[in-house]
């Protein structure tokens, strides 16, 4: 772990100059608004360690696979979020000296995302080679109201001399990415337009034909009033600047207001691109800097009205769920059913940028309950609309009759990920499209979803998971071979006991969406067999028999369920045992020794249990909990929260704590050494289930809230805000009671500790804490 950030309720702070951690804080002081983000790179020239990241929602590259073995069955590509045109670019010389701090002195430093009002500040001062002192004073904001802006005010101001400073912003486009596979640019030049103030580049992308045009306005101040500046204007390939000089006195401030916009193709004509980045950024500079940013800090107050929860007496854990949340309303917006939630967001290159399994096990439930339906409605949707390319997928890999395997890293539908036992055998993300069909209706009421999208994907994926067992005669049961489960430190292993679950349910909630639709809107059921060309009782029939004969790996002595059919074969030592300096093993084992290894890089078993608890009493929960969180290392970012939820629901709060707190600050503490890559967007909402679904103990039975919460014994009280089913609730735990306040226009019937209560319209309940 590394602790250097300073502890705030409400933001992230970085007092001192780490270098050595200067891309993990470039990831963790990330911007983004949905439509656009920025790591926190400098607005000036800096030669020391760090990773250039400007990202365009729904812009990507479909970068050639390279393999040393090509399989049948290989995406042809890996379809990659693009490092677009660096827009926030200034660079100063003092003197003729180039201000870099990284050939620098610096004397103080401080930085700070401001998480309340959405904005990043950077202060420090520098002594250059010369001698020379300049006091450096950055803000800037990626707006969530103008989506396409972003706003920098830089700063400047001499300490110990008078003299001249030349300041040149610029738009680069000319950018590579750092996991380019064959080293590569990826962007084409179409225009560059350098004006003395202001300055405009489009370039596209190669293959997918993109275009963005990123364009840049500014305004100079000194003494508080603007000045005119003789600006020389640059034109290079895919790169446009403005140079200007200004005389400066010991201790006067410049101020340099730079607006930048990034228009997209896939949202502008691209005939007119440039017109319309005109337009938007005259709209800025005519709002000023100012008005800009207290329409960002209202703006973010309506998303933290509606999302924040609120922690008490523990400014640790306050600080972790707020940033964890900041970031995944800067990712998504739902506006959009286009887009979805890549594992790194706006924050890093790594994983492409692009849609997992995530977004459906994690991601989904923090947006049900925290925004308008639409925007998770939007989320389905999206899978919906990649069903055809789900169905190409599987046929690739030998399935028939309209099988939909979806892929497990996607941008467009087709599957993009190119490491054999991740592509081929981890088919278990078919199962978390599937539940998130059923959480959304549960959650919503919206039961309509089924006969308008959600009945084809089901039957495509139950399609498929008819085709992907077997008939074992030796078992004289359907068996599941060769497949990966969640902990990716197995593969190709028999009988994953969570694929062949969630196979299984998926088999099953199908057959009853098939009869919910039947009954209730006969016309379109009818409609539905015809498209899908359903043969109901030969398909179904099947289906059911494998729910009847599924074959699970269980052992009967310990009680509880296996991995997969070879796991009790594995030496089990437990991580507790494990050397220090061998963790991660993923950096520092062979993959064979991982692989022959009984190390657990994340819930599997648990998984299926957190999903299907309703299926199984607590001493079986317990049993398999003591067995496998001893043996899992937790080298995945989506294991914590998982554990976190069961600790709780088993009543263990050290265990509950340690891990909510290992996810809320994954990223803020670098648990895993591997936030300079960027940060783990989804599992962040896995540490918002962390508090409601473990501390809070939410859960949805029978179309009505339960909650069954407790609290930390460090915290004075947390409070959280839900929506379900047209109503919101806030939900206030102390160490005393329970208060949940109905604030929608309707009562609405749940359950606290077990036992039915009745919330009237706009009031309060209060109750009381339960002996367990």
């Amino acid at each position: 772990m590394k602790q250097y950030l300073t502890v705030d309720e409400w933001s992230i702070i970085e007092e001192g100059f780490h270098p050595h951690y200067n891309q993990i804080s470039e990831s963790v002081f990330s911007l983004g608004n949905g439509r656009m983000g920025q790591r926190a790179n400098f607005e000036e020239a800096f030669t020391g360690e760090t990773l250039q990241g400007n990202y365009v929602a729904g812009v990507y590259y479909p970068d050639k696979t390279r393999v040393g073995w090509w399989k049948n069955g290989y995406p042809e590509y890996f379809a990659k979020v693009l490092n677009a045109a660096n827009w926030i670019g200034i660079d100063v010389k003092v003197a003729g000296e180039t201000l870099d701090l990284n050939q620098s002195e610096v004397l103080d430093f401080r930085r700070e995302l401001n998480m309340r009002e959405g904005w990043l500040e950077r202060t420090f001062t520098a002594q250059l080679a010369s001698g020379k002192q300049v006091r450096v004073a950055s803000k800037r904001f990626t707006s969530i109201v103008d989506d396409e802006v972003g706003a920098i005010r830089y700063s400047i101001t001499p300490l110990n001399f008078s003299g001249t400073l030349t300041l040149t912003p610029y738009v680069d486009a000319d950018i590579m990415n750092a996991d380019s596979n064959y080293d590569e640019k990826f962007w084409n030049e179409v225009l560059q337009d350098a004006q003395a103030n202001e300055g405009y580049v489009i370039a596209e992308t190669k293959k997918t034909f993109f275009h963005v045009c990123t364009g840049q306005k500014f305004v100079v101040t000194q003494n508080g009033q603007e000045i005119q500046v003789d600006a020389t204007p640059e034109e290079r390939t895919k790169f446009i600047a403005s140079t200007f000089k200004v005389a400066v006195q010991e201790g006067q401030e410049i101020v340099l207001y730079k607006y930048a916009a990034n228009i997209s193709s896939e949202n502008h004509p691209k005939e007119a691109l440039i017109e319309n980045t005109k337009k938007v950024l005259v709209s800025a500079v005519g709002k000023g800097f100012e008005q800009m940013l207290q329409e960002q800090a209202a703006a973010w107050a309506a998303k933290w009205e509606e999302s924040d929860i609120m922690i008490e007496g523990d400014a640790t854990a306050q600080q972790g769920i707020r940033f964890n949340i900041f970031q995944l309303n800067q990712t998504y917006t739902g506006e959009d059913e286009r887009l979805n939630i890549g594992p790194k967001g706006f924050t890093g290159e790594k994983y492409g940028g692009t849609t997992y399994w995530d977004t459906e096990a994690y991601c989904l439930p923090f947006y049900l309950a925290t925004a308008d339906p639409q925007v998770a409605r939007n989320l389905l949707v999206y899978r919906y609309k990649h069903l055809q390319k789900a169905i190409e997928n599987a046929e690739k890999l030998g399935f028939t009759g309209g099988a939909a395997l979806y892929p497990m890293v996607t941008i467009n539908g087709e599957e993009c990920h190119n490491e054999w036992e991740i592509t081929f055998e981890e088919i278990h993300r078919n199962g978390a499209i599937a539940h998130a069909i059923y959480d959304y209706i549960r959650y919503t009421g919206d039961d309509s979803y089924l006969a308008e999208y959600g009945l084809e994907v089901l039957v495509g994926i139950s399609r498929f998971w008819a085709q992907r067992v077997n008939w074992s005669a030796a078992k004289n049961q359907y068996v599941m071979l060769g497949v990966t489960g969640p902990n990716e430190y197995e593969n190709n292993v028999n009988n994953n006991w969570y694929t062949s679950t969630i196979a299984t349910w998926t088999l099953e909630y199908t057959l009853k969406a098939l009869q919910h639709v039947q009954s209730t809107d006969a016309a379109r059921y009818q409609e539905l067999v015809q498209k899908m060309n359903l043969n109901v009782e030969e398909e179904t029939g099947k289906w059911q028999h494998v729910i009847d004969n599924m074959y699970y790996a269980e052992d009967q002595e310990l009680g509880i369920f296996l991995q997969q059919d070879g796991f009790l074969d594995k030496e089990q030592t437990l991580v507790k045992d494990l050397p220090a300096e061998d963790r991660p093993l993923n950096q520092k084992w062979s993959w064979d020794r991982i692989l022959r290894s009984v190390f657990i890089k994340q819930a599997d078993v648990l998984q299926g249990i957190y999903l299907f608890e309703d299926r199984y009493d607590l001493d079986t929960i317990r049993r398999n909990y003591d067995f496998y969180e001893p043996r899992t290392v937790h080298e995945s970012s989506l294991s914590p929260c998982v554990h976190a939820i069961l600790a709780a629901k088993l009543g263990d709060e050290e265990r509950a704590y340690e891990f909510y707190l290992r996810t809320a600050r994954l990223d803020l503490d670098d648990y895993n050494n591997d936030t300079e890559d960027g940060c783990h967007i989804t599992s962040m909402a896995g540490t918002w289930m962390s508090v409601v679904q473990g501390f809070g103990g939410m859960r949805v039975r029978d179309n009505q809230l339960h909650f069954n919460p407790f609290i930390p014994s460090g915290w004075t009280s947390y409070s959280f805000k839900i929506r379900f089913c047209g109503h919101l609730l806030n939900i206030k735990v102390t160490k005393e009671s329970v208060t949940i306040e109905n604030q929608a226009e309707k009562a609405i019937k749940l359950n606290v500790f077990d036992q039915p209560q009745t919330i009237e319209a706009n009031s309060k309940g209060e109750f009381a804490h339960q002996l367990v």
